[in-house]
């Protein structure tokens, strides 16, 4: 049992992951070194003890909360509360619901982690839709500190009406505020073309919406040619195409190190200019990886979620929980909530048919 509070509580989901438990206990155990946490850590009790035998200095900062079953990474999500309900997620995830946690963090699968937490933890008042959120690294046009842009949504749902991607722009918004520290974040709508009667009468009526909006720095319309370019700070789009761009550009930098190695096996002038351009590429590759930015947010929730990759070794658990601490010390979501509310407020439901913004 956790035998010392302190300041940050978060629940971890200890089974969840390709290289769970190992990989989680470890990454785990190396942010309880440094940070001012607690974990609770769900999973099978003597699998972790087990696996904690080699942390006895931060044992006391780690309590395991027992279950009996652990959700497979190809788990279809609807079957998970009939098949799964003794699962180190959804114990995890009703953890955060009761209050006994301010985070949950999970490497499990990501239909499942969507599903147990919209099942047990409540959506911020007027948020219908939950979005799930991706950092990748850009050109960096905009010379930001941070050459990461976020997407959202990215799979949390295939399609949503127009409520729903306003009220993604607004949850990006708080959240580049928060955790990237840009005061005003340029926010763009992914679309088929640059103008604004691009996308049909959905998208036209949410690039008029979100350009009207005073919360939201609204740059316009952006395609896809532009998306590595960093000209916004935040990418609104619907789950099925941003998705498809998310997993396009992991893909892509992942091509490109491929070639790398290729060039390098098959003429000594092109070994050369590899070697000459190494610390380039590894600088790339530093900034590409997965593990440096830990976790995807499930952005709605009235507690942070954070989705890391399935394959996160003890690194990404460990930024992850940097994250999620930078969350929850920022009030990200209470700075979400204002937001929601501030934009219901204004564009109250019977003055939708004034304004234009709902049929």
């Amino acid at each position: 049992m956790i035998s010392k509070p302190r300041t940050y509580r978060l629940a971890v989901d200890g089974m969840g992951g390709d290289n769970a438990p190992k990989a989680i206990v470890q990454g785990v155990c190396k942010a309880c070194e440094a940070g001012d946490i607690n974990i609770l850590l769900t999973g099978d009790q003597e699998v972790l003890e087990a696996e904690l035998e080699a942390y006895p200095k931060v044992r006391k900062y780690i309590e395991i909360v027992h279950t009996s079953q652990a959700i497979p990474m190809d788990a279809k999500p609807k079957e998970i509360f009939d098949k799964y309900p003794d699962s180190s997620m959804i114990k995890a995830a009703e953890i955060v619901a009761a209050g006994q946690a301010e985070a949950l963090i999970s490497a499990g699968n990501t239909g499942a982690l969507i599903l147990a937490s919209a099942q047990s933890i409540p959506r911020i008042k007027g948020v219908h839709r939950t979005g799930l959120a991706a950092v990748y690294p850009t050109r960096n046009e905009l010379d930001r500190e941070d050459i990461f842009s976020l997407m959202l949504d990215v799979g949390a749902n295939v399609s949503v009406d127009r409520d729903h991607m306003i009220h993604f722009a607004l949850m990006g918004n708080a959240y580049s505020q928060k955790v990237t520290g840009i005061e005003k974040p340029l926010v763009g709508l992914l679309n088929m073309g640059s103008e604004s009667n691009k996308g049909g009468p959905k998208y036209i009526e949410v690039n008029r919406i979100l350009e009207s909006l005073p919360l939201i720095n609204f740059y316009g319309n952006i395609e896809g040619s532009d998306l590595m370019k960093g000209i916004v700070d935040v990418v609104v789009t619907e789950g099925f195409q941003g998705n498809i761009a998310i997993k396009t550009i992991e893909g892509v930098a992942e091509a490109a190190m491929g070639l790398g190695r290729l060039a390098f096996q098959k003429k000594l002038i092109w070994r050369l200019g590899m070697i000459m351009l190494s610390g380039g590429i590894r600088k790339v590759k530093k900034i590409s990886d997965y593990q440096e930015y830990g976790g995807a947010p499930i952005l709605g929730l009235e507690k942070l979620v954070l989705k890391c990759h399935g394959r996160s070794t003890p690194r990404a658990i460990n930024n992850a929980i940097k994250l999620a601490i930078k969350c929850v010390r920022d009030d990200l979501v209470a700075n979400m909530r204002d937001s929601i509310n501030a934009f219901e407020r204004e564009y109250t439901r019977p003055d939708y048919d004034q304004t234009g913004y709902q049929n």
